[in-house]
């Protein structure tokens, strides 16, 4: 018997096992901070010293290392002042699933891996369709490792559809349209597919920050114009940095008329599907003919757990290879790597199951509302605090501000605010995140945690100004002791502090 395999003969020391790795990370959900504000330099060299040759004494010394490298120093999203990038505190049900699909190891590639795996994924992606507004017998889909890979295979269908209407000498002509505040993954798409270097065109936007119907209008034309094919129009529901949802019903009328494939990017915005109180800004998404939804960011999912839903299943077959010794034409069906970029691939769709089965979509909607309501809340503050900017009206649960009290210029509040953000990160007792538009700096709270209190985000705030302030007095200090450091290095050799006599 071999004692490190997990086995009926090992099931104690799983149970054993599991009981101390649940208990360790325990002990480190009572975190005091987000982050212990570790940097490479100090973490380095504790991994580095690690011989990974050598197996550590016992489960215990190698979770007293773990503790070392990795846990004492992680960050941890479910603080309340963790309000940096899209990472959500997770789902307890979840998390529970994570630890079966771990033991059991399930790969939902094929039928013959799988069995009820496959049908678990196969209803959750036929729930989410319905919920989309998919007639639910026509359409399909498959989980994915991340809203980069569902953009990536939304594209690569689009482009599977372009060909197949206009032939295969069309794929030089072949354009993109979306606008500059769209996911990274729509131009790293491109290039993946092999597209021209211009096949992604940026769409201006209006006054709101979502596309520009009359803009996306007069890009369509010219790209007819020139002879080239519109592909497929990208419509974002949920930026990244303002959480604006494009105008998808006028998006899809324009796709529609030119025979452009319409792809919803929802990764951030999909949670509305659960809403009892917003779901009316996802209207239009019915009308898409394939949709990005990440259900590890606003269904409070542990990482990884999205999906790519299309309107119609046949298209997924512009991804479908066959290959005898895995998938052959004659095999048992169904088999998701008939749908899928990936072959073996995680049961993570169980997890998505077990908060459903034991929270409800409800209860996970109403979730996603509130940290909504909570970043209007922290938007109608910043109105009031003349010692703040404050961009946008949220839209989702992104606010974006940046500290400028009085007397400090915008040019100053641009050097300023990333300063505030690498203080507080070096900290590490609260973590928000940062980033540029328009060619200014900002700083962002990205709110995904329903239990953290707006009397709270207010102490945030007040940190964020209490550091800007000590930024600002030392700037002070320096620029007074300059000139005494300038007169010492002008003066003559033996004369002291450079009195003039």
């Amino acid at each position: 018997m071999n004692p490190h395999l997990l086995t009926h003969d090992t099931a104690d020391d799983y149970v054993a096992g599991m009981s101390r790795v649940t208990r360790l990370v325990a002990q480190h959900l009572g975190a005091g901070a987000p982050s212990t504000g570790a940097t490479v330099a100090d973490l380095a060299p504790v991994v580095d010293a690690v011989d990974l040759d050598r197996p550590a004494a016992d489960l215990d010394t190698a979770l007293a290392e773990v503790t070392d490298v990795y846990l004492r120093d992680a960050i941890w999203f479910h603080h309340p002042s963790y309000v940096a990038h899209l990472n959500c505190p997770v789902a307890l049900p979840a998390v529970l699933a994570e630890g079966i699909i771990a033991a059991v190891n399930t790969s939902v590639d094929t039928w013959d891996q799988s069995a009820g795996g496959t049908l678990v994924e196969q209803r959750l992606v036929r729930w989410t369709a319905g919920r989309i507004g998919f007639d639910e017998d026509a359409a399909d889909g498959v989980f994915t490792s991340g809203g980069t890979q569902s953009n990536l295979q939304g594209l690569l269908l689009a482009r599977g559809e372009a060909v197949r209407a206009a032939g295969t000498d069309v794929q030089h002509r072949l354009r993109v349209l979306a606008t500059e505040h769209s996911h990274f993954s729509v131009i790293k798409s491109a290039r993946i597919m092999g597209l021209h270097p211009s096949a992604v065109i940026p769409v201006p936007t209006d006054a709101t920050g979502g596309m520009s119907l009359d803009a996306l209008r007069h890009e369509l034309e010219s790209i007819r114009e020139r002879g080239e094919v519109a592909m497929a129009v990208v419509a974002t529901a949920g930026t990244t940095d303002l959480g604006v949802i494009d105008p998808i019903s006028g998006i899809a009328d324009l796709a529609e008329e030119h025979g452009a494939w319409l792809h919803v990017d929802a990764a951030y915005g999909g949670g509305l599907l659960l809403s009892l109180r917003r779901r009316h800004l996802l209207e239009g998404v019915e009308r898409a003919d394939s949709m990005t939804v990440d259900f590890h960011k606003t269904f409070f999912q542990p990482v990884s757990s999205s999906a790519l839903i299309v309107r119609d299943g046949a298209t997924l077959a512009h991804v479908t290879h066959h290959a005898d010794y895995l998938n052959p034409r004659t095999a048992v069906t169904p088999n998701q790597v008939d749908k899928s970029l990936q072959t073996t691939r995680r049961f993570d769709a169980l997890k998505l199951w077990m908060t459903l089965r034991v929270t409800g979509a409800d209860a996970v909607g109403e979730m996603f509302d509130e940290v909504i309501d909570r970043a209007h809340q922290v938007w109608e503050v910043l109105l009031d605090d003349e010692r703040f900017e404050v961009a946008a009206e949220p839209v989702l649960s992104t606010v974006l501000m940046r500290y400028r009290p009085e007397g400090v210029s915008a040019q100053d509040a641009d050097s300023l605010n990333p300063r505030i953000r690498h203080a507080l990160l070096d900290r590490g007792d609260v973590m928000v995140a940062g980033t540029v538009i328009d060619g200014r700096a900002w700083l962002k709270f990205t709110l995904l945690n329903p239990q953290t209190p707006l009397a709270h985000l207010r102490g945030i705030l007040e940190t964020i100004a209490a550091t800007g302030d000590q930024l600002l007095a030392e700037d002070a200090m320096d620029e007074l002791r300059l000139p005494f450091e300038t007169l010492a290095a002008r003066a003559p050799q033996g004369t002291g502090a450079g009195v003039a006599r």
